[in-house]
């Protein structure tokens, strides 16, 4: 499914799951510890750093048969770091903010650490 919907008393309210990525990947890049979002070549099978105008590529959205969201973020983390403590803040921040924004429950959040920086 390529965007998440929702009924209200009024009608339908329709938002494309790049839309969601696209503010989550935002979202994400503000914790501390995330150094950008991932995008992996499928050909190299190396992970690249993401710029900002890129960030959805990094993050997966999907709709649960309960029409829940799972999100899947493909993240690079700042070296020296604890990974836990990192995406606990994620997942606290990501979870909050998503569902105020779109007014869908997230289900689960998966992170994929797929590489580490060290930052200046």
């Amino acid at each position: 499914m390529k965007s998440s919907s929702m009924n209200t008393h009024m009608g339908n309210i329709v938002v494309d799951n790049d839309v969601i990525a696209q503010y989550a990947g935002s979202v994400a890049i503000e914790c501390i510890g995330i150094v950008g979002m991932a995008g992996i070549s499928m050909r190299d099978g190396i992970a690249k750093i993401l710029r900002t105008e890129n960030l959805s590529r990094g993050i997966g959205v999907r709709l649960s048969s309960d029409h829940k969201l799972i999100l899947d973020f493909h993240v690079i983390v700042a070296y020296g770091v604890s990974i836990m403590t990192v995406s606990d803040n994620l997942i606290e921040s990501v979870k909050y903010k998503v569902e105020e924004f779109t007014g869908l429950d997230v289900e689960k959040i998966n992170i994929f650490v797929e590489g580490v920086r060290v930052i200046d």
